[in-house]
């Protein structure tokens, strides 16, 4: 199995750059890593911690604790890499890390040279993400690692009779804090009883947004007071039921956020021609009256979850076909969450389902009728969005009892 995986490491770094002269996407994954051993340079001789995450969502699972690690342990340097390019790009800049870069292929040489070039005093890793090269060789150097907000499902390589590879990889963690109870479960069938179940750190981040300035003048005026549906990190797929609705609507007091996962000039521009009513884009406003119009795209990364603050309800995407993206942020906000109905991998969404804050929808029928029953009860909607409120006050601490661990290692 080693050697099959390792086989496959290997092909793969031959095969990405040709796929990547097609794919933009591609094509950052490949010319980011270029970059990861001259960034890493800086950090040869200082002791640092490690975070490895594999998107935007993972980095807010790790980011209450890398705010902590910073305020209480200012002698460590933080690193953070990432596996994806969406997760890079929009938090290559983050300001409490000392470097942000990708993580090369999990090749034997790629670790060894990585963990050989950085003085790691402790490497954390994010929810899912295990690499067996990089993995093995923090154990081979006896580096401390640990996983948080891990979470673990029946299906996963480390839990059938052939996964001996994988299961041996899990060795390198010297505890597991995870999500759920199932998790810790799992992880005692095959003989790791290194693990404790404290939730999930988003809760932690996202609870801490309300805190902070949320207010975003452009949106107070385009809104004007006006009843206001936000359809967030949407697919086409979303948009299509979105679009449809909007185009349908007889509705003249009420409007229509749009930020779309993919935001290159092609699709918005396709996006904004499919919409019939008057229409404006972030990158567009300035100078015109916002007010006047119906629908505003948001043609740009970063500002989506002030956004979720200022609306009535809100749409999140990904969940029809893609993957389901971050449902905490609105869910924080007291308003009802609309997904797609595939959602059975992310635990927050199953919970905020089965409380009945977070509503599915399989079709342009049932997406219409919930937006319309959402709209004009307001008494439904009010009850709906305080369900995830209460939800996501109820599942605080995770963070802490982390940040409790690591100030004994330290």
């Amino acid at each position: 199995m080693k050697f099959l995986y390792n086989l496959t490491v290997f092909l793969i770094s031959l095969v990405l750059p040709i796929i990547a002269l097609f794919n933009k996407k591609l094509q950052l994954f490949i010319d980011g890593r270029k970059q990861t051993f001259l960034k890493i340079q800086a950090l040869k001789n200082e002791e640092t911690v490690w975070f490895h995450v594999a998107s935007l969502g993972e980095f807010e699972q790790a980011r209450p604790i890398i705010e902590e690690l910073k305020s209480s342990f200012t002698k460590y340097k933080i690193l953070v890499t990432f596996f994806s390019p969406s997760g890079y790009e929009v938090r290559k800049n983050y300001d409490l890390a000392d470097v942000v870069c990708y993580l090369p292929l999990d090749s034997v040489s790629n670790a060894e040279k990585f963990v050989k070039n950085i003085n790691i005093k402790m490497a954390i890793f994010v929810k899912y993400e295990f690499w067996p090269n990089f993995l093995n060789e923090l154990s081979k150097n006896q580096i401390p690692t640990i996983l948080v907000s891990g979470i673990f499902r029946e299906q996963q390589l480390f839990f059938q009779f052939y996964g001996g590879f994988m299961r041996n990889s899990l060795k390198a963690f010297h505890h597991f804090f995870l999500q759920d109870e199932n998790s810790k479960k799992l992880l005692k069938s095959i003989d790791f009883k290194n693990s404790s179940v404290v939730g999930d750190t988003r809760f932690d981040r996202v609870s801490r947004i309300l805190n902070q300035d949320n207010s975003i003048d452009f949106i107070n005026e385009f809104k004007n007071n006006t009843y206001t549906l936000v359809a967030g990190s949407t697919w086409r797929e979303d948009e299509e039921l979105l679009v449809n609705y909007i185009n349908n609507s007889t509705s003249k007091d009420e409007k229509f956020i749009i930020a779309p996962h993919n935001i290159n000039k092609e699709a918005i521009a396709t996006l904004r021609k499919s919409i019939l009513t008057k229409t404006v884009l972030f990158s567009e406003k300035e100078g015109k009256n916002l007010a006047d119009f119906d629908v505003i795209i948001i043609d740009t990364i970063g500002i989506l979850t002030k956004i979720y603050a200022s609306v009535d309800v809100a749409y999140v995407g990904g969940g029809l076909k893609t993957g389901l993206h971050n449902i905490l942020e609105p869910a924080t906000f007291g308003i009802p969450v609309v997904i797609g109905n595939k959602f059975d991998k992310f635990k927050e969404a199953v919970d905020l389902v089965n409380l009945k804050g977070c509503i599915t929808i399989r079709n342009q029928n049932e997406f219409s009728s919930i937006f319309t029953k959402l709209k004009k009860e307001e008494d439904f909607r009010k009850s709906t969005g305080n369900i995830n409120k209460k939800y996501i006050q109820e599942h605080l601490g995770a963070s802490q009892k982390i940040i409790n661990y690591l100030k004994k290692q330290f």
